[in-house]
């Protein structure tokens, strides 16, 4: 037998009221943001200033069972070889968006148009209401084009409102190049296909939409909160705007791959005088 088993000592009262605060605030980050993983409470706990490994709020959290249940869908057979895309290089190389539909509390139905930076994945906009149109969307490209640069390509499906003439129009105008993506192939356009995942799942799924005001107003907010205060796992748990500004130029093939112990905060990012440049250790 070890000596060090042998004459173990329990922690006293102080070590474990510090536990039982951890644990009331894990739950209260957990009701808060209830679609969120162990890994992105963490990294809000760490934040907070709360000194603890990822180990030990996953061990909280399943004492907690604040487990997101997720359904499982059946894997199917691909008839070929998938393809995978290249990967966007930098910021505003490529844009892609599509469409969401949702419903209000009267039964009305809603759509949202979401346009998203596939490199750095800012959500730039989130459209809502009744009918998005062509001229609609043409509309929030404007907007957009007022605040910052064009992208060189945007990559959408072949609904109506993206193969009109409008569209079709202000790209030509704008050296836009509009890259369709497959019929059949969602996944050809996974970067908004995996948002729209997380907006169902965290914003749509969990309010209820009074009128059309209250759903602009709340989705705006989520929108905010998304660039600003949610971990995302492939950028290594900063936030879209963190990455944006002061990790932009970094390749694709090097971003922080996630993993169980929170590499991301293993990794010691040191920014140069230049703050567009990122040196990473060997």
């Amino acid at each position: 037998m070890w000596r060090a088993l042998l004459r173990y000592v329990a922690r006293g009262p102080r070590f474990a009221e510090a536990n039982e605060r951890l644990r009331v605030r894990l739950r209260e980050l957990a009701e808060e943001r209830r679609r969120w993983g162990y890994r992105r409470l963490h990294v809000l706990l760490q934040r907070e200033g709360w000194s603890v490994n990822s180990k030990r709020v996953y061990r909280i959290y399943v004492e907690e069972k604040l487990m997101v249940r997720r359904r499982k869908r059946r894997r199917r057979i691909c008839a070929q070889a998938r393809v995978l895309l290249a990967a966007p290089m930098r910021a505003n190389e490529t844009w892609t968006m599509d469409f969401l539909q949702d419903a209000l509390a009267s039964g009305r139905k809603v759509r949202t148009l979401s346009i998203e930076d596939a490199y750095t994945r800012e959500m730039l906009a989130i459209e809502v209401d009744t009918s998005l149109p062509s001229l609609r969307v043409v509309r929030v490209l404007e907007k957009l084009r007022q605040h910052r640069a064009l992208p060189v390509r945007i990559v959408i499906d072949n609904g109506t409102e993206f193969t009109a003439k409008a569209l079709d129009q202000w790209a030509y105008e704008n050296k836009v190049t509009l890259h369709f993506i497959t019929p059949g192939r969602p996944m050809e356009n996974g970067y908004i296909e995996s948002f729209h995942g997380k907006f169902r799942e965290e914003c749509l799924n969990e309010h209820w939409f009074l009128n059309l005001d209250d759903a602009r107003e709340t989705i705006e907010d989520w929108r905010i909160d998304y660039n600003r205060v949610r971990p995302h796992s492939s950028l290594g748990y900063l936030t879209p705007e963190e990455f944006a500004t002061g990790y932009a130029n970094v390749e694709s093939k090097k971003r922080f791959p996630p993993s169980h112990s929170l590499g991301c905060c293993e990794v010691n990012l040191q920014l140069n005088s230049n703050p567009s440049t990122l040196t990473l250790p060997d």
